[in-house]
């Protein structure tokens, strides 16, 4: 099993320096990672995006796929996202498996995309919009604006995640995953890698930190231009409790940028830029719960229910100029003595 992994990783390498080998202009390009960076799961959304540390679920294989080894049964997750007022379709899928005593298995596919975007003209490019002229006919029209086509924005990453217990109160876990981007009449590939832990170092308190992108994410375009990734360090800490019949999880994280992004984030030193991320919850009997959280300084707000089998969450996250996003989703847990971990 070693070995093949071993020559797993060595092929996905290969891979790597064959496309960047091969392409033409290569350039650190900001944001262009930003679409794999909305997050995952209503649960965490609700909390702010503060989820590094709780790294509970499948929807662990995203903020932090070591969480995955802590899974008992085998669970399906499933998300539907209105971005900025439904402009933005934002769906995940994501299926994992625990297997033998301390590992976990689990694949899952993100899309994002803006679709029916109108591709316009004017009907005699050589004139002023609403000018009059004669068409080929000899008749009189208007220079009016036309839609000329239908196009479309979309993202696609799917992941494949592997976690496992490294010993008592700490794991590890990692993914490889493979991106596609369609602009227009253009796409490009990518393959890129995350490295992950968890640590439980004292009582209740859990720490987690997740390095996205960590060999840096290479995005291959067909027009010959090769656009890299730099990595994101994604860290954090949370302290779930009890009292009476409740729970609380409150959690707070941070995440850590490389690409010069100095206005667009909360706080940076030079080139290094932070975005903070609080949140809380509290669950009433482990079958309702409510949080809120900040997200870089945006409000969010969730709710949950937990069903047998089956948990909804729904979050809620505003916006001052883009509009409002209203979160939706579904986890399935495979509760059955044949699925359990052994």
């Amino acid at each position: 099993m070693k070995n093949k992994c071993f020559f797993l990783l060595q092929f996905f390498f290969l891979l790597i320096g064959l496309n960047v080998a091969n392409a033409g202009e290569i350039t650190v390009a900001k944001y262009a990672g930003d679409f794999m960076s909305n997050g995952v799961g209503a649960r965490a959304l609700g909390m702010g995006g503060s989820y590094v540390a709780v790294a509970e679920g499948e929807i662990s294989a995203y903020w932090n796929p070591a969480g995955l080894a802590r899974m008992i049964y085998p669970q399906i997750s499933l998300m539907h996202v209105e971005r900025f007022s439904g402009i933005v379709k934002y769906d995940f899928l994501g299926i994992s498996k625990p297997f033998g005593k301390t590992s976990t298995l689990a694949f899952s596919l993100a899309r994002t995309g803006v679709d029916d975007i109108p591709i316009t003209a004017l009907r005699n490019p050589n004139l002023p919009v609403g000018a009059a002229y004669e068409d080929q006919q000899g008749n009189l029209v208007r220079n009016w604006v036309f839609v000329e086509k239908w196009t479309r924005y979309v993202d696609y990453v799917a992941y494949v995640s592997y976690a496992r217990m490294w010993k008592e109160n700490w794991f590890l876990g990692g993914n490889v995953k493979m991106v596609y981007k369609g602009a227009a009449d253009h796409s490009a590939w990518g393959l890129g890698f995350d490295v992950s832990l968890l640590n439980n170092p004292w009582r209740n308190l859990w720490i987690g930190a997740n390095l996205q992108d960590a060999t840096t994410t290479f995005l291959a375009w067909d027009t010959g231009r090769t656009e890299l990734i730099v990595p994101t360090l994604k860290w954090g800490a949370a302290y779930p409790f009890h009292f009476y019949k409740f729970a609380v999880t409150p959690a707070f994280d941070v995440n850590t940028q490389f690409e010069n992004i100095r206005y667009g984030t909360q706080a940076n030193i030079g080139g290094i830029s932070f975005d903070f991320h609080e949140g809380a919850e509290l669950s009433y009997k482990n079958l309702i719960a409510f949080r809120v959280g900040s997200d870089r300084g945006r409000l969010a707000l969730g709710a949950g229910f937990h069903l047998p089998r089956l948990n909804i969450d729904y979050a809620f996250l505003s916006h001052k100029v883009l509009g409002e996003t209203h979160q939706i989703s579904l986890s399935l847990t495979l509760e059955d003595s044949k699925f359990k971990r052994k």
